[in-house]
């Protein structure tokens, strides 16, 4: 282990960001996690995964500790289902083709999600009608007060829409070193009627798809929809769906009558993001070098050079306009550093 000094974290954001850690390593096993951890030089610890879900907009003046756990196994096979036990640092969608390969069903529908396994249950990471609490069973997580692993079950993480205990009363408390899901082996329970995926398996000429076709069918709608990290600096969806009162919604179709909405019970609808910020005119628009992407208006770009402060204060200013055109606020989902 050799940790290194002035380090950009250029390449560890999938934004793109070009700041400096003033302190960094990275770490490939628990023990050193542990190690690190102890070091009294550096008070000021952060843990940087695979860097998906947050905005960089300054230099970390801190131990910036990046978690490259790396290994994933069944511990359990049944007739109908396995038990993966997969580190923190696996890259997700590459996971989820491992799966697929060895023909576990589960997670298809979230096929080309950027980020890491590690940091999945923090966000329930969740596409096209499956959430990662779906598959979930447990995360082993490292307590860093007293440096012992814990095991959360499924009920132990409080899943809710874009949210976990790791986002409220267990935030900075603990790092995720290891998630476990149930997948099934066969009779896969297959889950094709949100968004796009029909069409798209239609327009791929599939009529009986398997858990690898659902994946490709995802894969090419996110493809059509969304940049790729590694040419356009993103992260994804920036913004949470907002979810509103049946009573709320009401009222946004008077002004609004397509609006669209998906039921989340029996008195709450889910509005699209995207929908809000495209109406408010937003989609496409381009500010020097970074902007609001021209086919999906959830996600905010870095085209290049782009500095974290200007994304933030472009989100800042969408989130002004929703409110004041719809009356609805809503949340960044990536995380501000």
């Amino acid at each position: 282990m050799r940790i290194q000094h002035n380090i950009s974290l250029k390449n560890y954001n999938t934004f793109g960001i070009d700041v400096k850690a003033r302190h960094f390593i990275s770490v490939i096993t628990l023990l050193e996690l542990i190690s690190i951890l102890q070091l009294e030089d550096y008070p000021q610890k952060i843990m940087l995964g695979g860097g998906s879900n947050m905005l960089l907009t300054k230099d970390v003046d801190a131990l910036v500790i990046h978690l490259n756990l790396k290994g994933t196994k069944v511990i359990e096979d049944k007739e109908n289902h396995v038990l993966i036990k997969a580190n923190a640092g696996e890259n997700w969608h590459e996971f989820v083709l491992w799966c697929l390969d060895n023909n576990f069903g589960g997670l298809e529908n979230m096929s080309l999600i950027p980020g890491n396994v590690g940091t999945s249950p923090i966000q329930n990471i969740g596409a096209y009608g499956i959430e990662l609490k779906d598959n979930f069973i447990s995360c082993e997580a490292l307590n860093l007060e007293t440096l012992k692993i814990e095991v959360f079950k499924n009920k132990d993480c409080h899943f809710g829409y874009r949210n976990s205990i790791f986002k409220n009363e267990a935030k900075g408390k603990y790092v995720i070193t290891s998630v476990v899901f149930k997948l099934s082996k066969n009779n896969h329970q297959l889950h094709t009627n949100y968004g796009a995926i029909i069409s798209q398996l239609e327009d791929m000429q599939i009529k009986s798809p398997t858990i690898q076709d659902v994946s490709n069918a995802v894969i090419a709608i996110r493809q059509s929809k969304l940049p790729d990290p590694k040419k356009i600096g993103n992260s994804g969806s920036f913004f949470k769906n907002p979810i509103i009162s049946s009573e709320n919604y009401e009222n946004l179709k008077q002004n609004f009558p397509n609006a669209p909405s998906y039921p989340v019970s029996s008195n709450e609808v889910k509005i699209p993001a995207g929908w809000l910020i495209e109406t408010a005119g937003f989609k496409g628009k381009t500010f020097n070098n970074y902007g609001v992407h021209k086919k999906q208006a959830l996600v905010l770009v870095n085209y290049g050079g782009a500095k974290g402060e200007d994304i933030l204060e472009l989100s800042k200013l969408i989130q002004k306009t929703i409110y004041r055109i719809f009356n609805i606020s809503i949340e960044a989902e990536v995380n501000i550093l």
